[in-house]
């Protein structure tokens, strides 16, 4: 997809008009009213950031090339399921992200089935250890997940829209985080601080998990 390694938009939230989101949300709802050319001013704007936030998971850049022209097949393909197009933005960087990790899974997948297997001998067993957590484990894992998205939804909206951004990626880049929710940069930390504690102090109420 051409455009995908393109400076960022240079959108921080300080000047007058809407944000990303905000142009993003209303490119979603021409489209399904039948202007099927307004998404590609959002493409335009938007694949630099989806295509940083894809390299950011470990993908090589071919491969995020096709990761972002999936997630915008895949907005095509689900416009009309979006319940909220002010939503649409993260929508499309949550979808970015998993598609990356998939990708990021089958390329590991494919260089473990070129690696040759080990010999049929005691030493060397041809049954590969299983790589899977215990069935324990993944309950565990589960129900703090549970707990933990249950938590993030008793924090005010604004506290929620920031910390699924600044999760999307392992070294979040404010810059992008403004575009995406018009938050002036420098306001980024010590928001994204107070609401980490508000979390915690929900957290700590359930009292089942240790959090640290």
């Amino acid at each position: 997809m051409t455009g995908s390694r393109e400076a960022l938009p240079d959108v921080d939230g300080h000047g007058p008009g809407p944000t990303l989101g905000d142009r993003a949300a209303i490119a979603l709802t021409e489209y399904r009213e039948g202007n099927h050319q307004a998404l590609g001013e959002l493409v335009r704007e938007a694949t630099p950031l989806l295509w940083h936030t894809v390299r950011a998971q470990g993908v090589d850049p071919d491969a995020a090339e096709d990761v972002v022209q999936s997630t915008w097949v895949a907005l095509v393909r689900h416009a009309d399921s979006i319940a909220e197009p002010k939503a649409v933005l993260k929508w499309l960087l949550v979808t970015a992200k998993r598609a990356a990790w998939e990708s990021v899974r089958k390329h590991r997948d494919d260089e473990k089935r070129r690696t040759e297997l080990p010999d049929d001998s005691p030493e060397h067993p041809m049954a590969l250890p299983a790589k899977d957590p215990l069935p324990d484990a993944e309950v565990l894992r589960e129900e703090r997940d549970r707990i933990l998205w249950t938590s993030l939804q008793k924090l005010p909206g604004r506290c929620q829209e920031l910390l699924r951004l600044v999760s999307l990626a392992d070294r979040p880049d404010y810059r992008h985080i403004s575009a995406a929710i018009g938050m002036p940069m420098g306001s980024i930390g010590s928001t994204r601080g107070r609401c980490l504690a508000k979390l915690r102090t929900i957290l700590d109420e359930q009292g089942d998990f240790s959090w640290t």
